[in-house]
């Protein structure tokens, strides 16, 4: 079962998230404005010349699996790097939820603008939707995040922990990424979350709060050659 991971946004596409994916059977995307991501349902050169079709013309998109990217005819990588993915080893259960709030539609701007500055990973105008996502505020000022990103069976990915710099060294995004994991254990499935390798700090604080290394990942973005 935990092989899904080895491809979670496919695996995504095709069962959890299938109402933000587009593509046909052998290559999906999520849609534009919700995600950057596409996957394969194999690395077979026909699975690969489907996915091409779904770079926006002027824009790129982004793998992440458990093994390089091949060669896709007419693109060209604009970024390549490694990552790492986590698989919780505990239930987390209990958690102190005091002053923690719910985010909605109103607090996307917000989201988006504290992503921007602290960049823990993509987040587009609806990423927001992709599962429920929980804050911190000081003096009316969204200062911390964190929520769900890949939803697959029995599995739910923690993503977007971030903090205000002004606000770090208080333990919010480790108090966040907590309740999100406990959430998501009191459903009945398993929390996973990604870093890039060379983001000692964050996986440091993974491995406190009990998440372990599975697998290494590769992130390749692509764009279409002109």
């Amino acid at each position: 079962m935990i092989a899904v991971l080895d491809r979670p946004i496919w695996h995504a596409l095709i069962t959890r998230h299938s109402s933000f994916a587009e593509g046909g059977a052998c290559a999906k995307r999520y849609q534009p404005a919700v995600s950057p991501f596409v996957a394969t349902i194999d690395d077979e050169p026909s699975s690969l010349e489907d996915v091409r079709h779904l770079i926006p013309p002027d824009g790129t998109s982004a793998f992440l699996q458990g093994t390089n990217c091949p060669p896709i005819a007419g693109t060209e990588v604009a970024l390549e790097a490694e990552g790492v993915q986590m698989v919780a080893t505990k239930i987390f259960s209990g958690e102190d939820e005091a002053g923690i709030i719910n985010l909605t539609d109103a607090d996307a701007p917000e989201m988006q603008a504290l992503a921007a500055l602290t960049k823990p990973g993509p987040f587009l105008p609806r990423t927001h939707e992709l599962g429920q996502f929980i804050g911190i505020r000081d003096n009316g000022a969204l200062v911390a995040m964190a929520g769900e990103r890949m939803k697959l069976d029995g599995f739910t990915e923690v993503s977007a922990v971030c903090t205000h710099p002004d606000f770090r060294g208080r333990g919010l995004a480790g108090r966040l990424a907590r309740i999100v994991a406990s959430r998501i254990c009191a459903r009945g499935e398993t929390p996973f979350l990604h870093a890039f390798a060379s983001n000692a700090n964050a996986i440091r604080l993974y491995q406190t709060l009990r998440f372990e290394l599975r697998s290494k990942m590769v992130v390749t973005l692509l764009r279409r050659k002109v």
